[in-house]
């Protein structure tokens, strides 16, 4: 590992892809044998809600980091260039491979378990793959909006970052609560331009963490921002179920916003992290992980599921599993001569 790495970038990037395996294998276990199991307990659906904001942390800490480190530099022509040829290409060819080397496994996994409704195998085999082009977008637009943004002062910055933070996040909560009450069709228009919508804002609020926009607020307001969304989630999605209203938490949710941004700060003020060694491994091969770890989800789905345990158990177990087949597998692939770091995007 490069002497120059930062220990709590190298923290949060570890949580990052741990919360996405963890979201991973709770949806896969809630999801998958939902057709088994009609009728969860209560304990087991508070589980279920808790565990999405959790999981949800994953990308936005993914996005805040791509802001921390990428905009806050300088690009002229050559430098563009240089980027998309280092970063864009990169991605763009690891991405067609990936749904290619998928949709072929999908074709190879057969599963004799009558417990599991296959209706739903092909959306979680591909369930994460939207990030790829979503990334390759941000990535493609990073150098111009790093260019734009150093012509301003930060405190211009956020004045734009809240309304456009008002606009994406506060206007469809609001679409959101009336619908659920009822109260239609209410859709106000609008239109975030070159903003990069609501995945944007989380790399615009990265890079006023390194600027140190929010350094007077208190390390404690943090945490009870945390707290106080958390317990938000978890409620507001116990109410949508009692009102039997299909509703899933998504990153565009202004709670998810809040939590994962105040986490994110907080990180950024730990000095010394424990366990550094284990910690630099699990980052090292975050993205990696992220590419593998959902050919491993499926075949472990209908092992786990009949496992004579409750579902929150259940989740623990086929997340456990995940991280120790998709570390294992990607050790062993980036040891391939010439293969292993191109397949894993690993640079």
């Amino acid at each position: 590992m490069g002497k120059n790495r930062v220990e709590w970038i190298d923290l949060v990037r570890a949580i990052a892809i741990l919360t996405v395996l963890y979201i991973h294998a709770t949806d896969g276990i809630f999801i998958i044998s939902s057709d088994a199991i009609l009728n969860y307990t209560i304990y087991s659906r508070v589980f279920n809600f808790a565990s999405l904001f959790i999981g949800r942390i994953g990308v936005p800490f993914f996005l805040m980091i791509t802001g921390y480190l990428l905009l806050d530099r300088t690009y002229d022509d050559e430098r563009v260039r240089k980027f998309w040829q280092k970063n864009c290409k990169g991605l763009i060819i690891v991405t067609v491979i990936w749904a290619a080397i998928y949709a072929l496994s999908l074709q190879f996994i057969t599963v004799g378990s009558g417990l599991v409704n296959y209706s739903e195998a092909g959306n979680l085999f591909f369930s994460h793959m939207w990030y790829m082009p979503m990334i390759i977008g941000m990535y493609l637009s990073m150098p111009f909006v790093a260019s734009a943004i150093r012509h301003f002062d930060t405190d211009t910055i956020w004045q734009a970052t809240v309304v456009f933070t008002l606009l994406a996040f506060l206007l469809p909560f609001i679409t959101l609560v009336l619908d659920m009450h009822g109260i239609q069709n209410v859709n106000i228009q609008y239109c975030l331009g070159f903003s990069g919508g609501i995945y944007g804002i989380y790399i615009i609020l990265g890079y006023l963490v390194k600027k140190g926009q929010f350094k007077n607020v208190s390390s404690w307001k943090l945490i009870l921002i945390t707290i106080i969304s958390f317990a938000i989630c978890i409620l507001f999605q116990y109410y949508a179920f009692t009102k039997t209203y299909n509703f899933s938490l998504w990153y565009e949710f202004p709670f998810i916003l809040t939590g994962s941004f105040a986490l994110f700060e907080l990180c950024s003020r730990k000095g010394k992290v424990r366990a550094y060694p284990l910690v630099t491994f699990l980052s090292k091969y975050s993205f990696a992980v992220f590419l593998v770890h959902n050919l491993f989800r499926l075949p472990l789905l209908p092992v786990v599921v009949q496992l004579p345990y409750s579902e929150p158990v259940k989740a623990i177990i086929l997340w456990i599993l995940l991280i120790i087949f998709s570390y294992a597998a990607v050790v062993i692939i980036y040891r391939i001569p010439r293969f292993g770091k191109y397949i894993l995007y690993m640079r």
